[in-house]
């Protein structure tokens, strides 16, 4: 049984993974909100991998909004760069001060 429990757990993810339903989405969740969003492309690779699931980011923003530094703080490889792309290209409410925000992009299916 100690033998099974890893093919099972590694199983159970794949399928959770290919249950989802098409879509792709980006959201905020710290407290500047992003003006501008670029939706990413969704990779070649992860599209024949059928890989989907969520790719979280830390986003440094300069106070004029734009983005200064991205840091992969999560996600499958395959779709980190893609997300890193997109977000690269956000816009931000102006702020007083440069801030740090995560954000989280969402790949799901295989026709993105």
């Amino acid at each position: 049984m100690k033998k099974l429990m890893p093919a099972i757990l590694l199983g159970s993810a794949i399928l959770f993974t290919l249950s989802s339903v098409p879509a792709l989405h980006a959201q905020e969740e710290g407290q500047r909100k992003a003006t501008v969003k670029v939706s990413p492309v969704y990779p070649e690779l992860a599209r024949k991998m059928n890989v989907s699931g969520t790719v979280r980011l830390e986003v440094t923003i300069t106070p004029d909004g734009k983005v200064k530094a991205v840091k992969p703080i999560g996600g499958h490889p395959v779709l980190v760069e893609a997300a890193d792309e997109a977000v690269r290209r956000w816009k931000f409410e102006p702020g007083s001060s440069s801030t740090t925000e995560v954000v989280a992009v969402q790949f799901h299916g295989d026709n993105n």
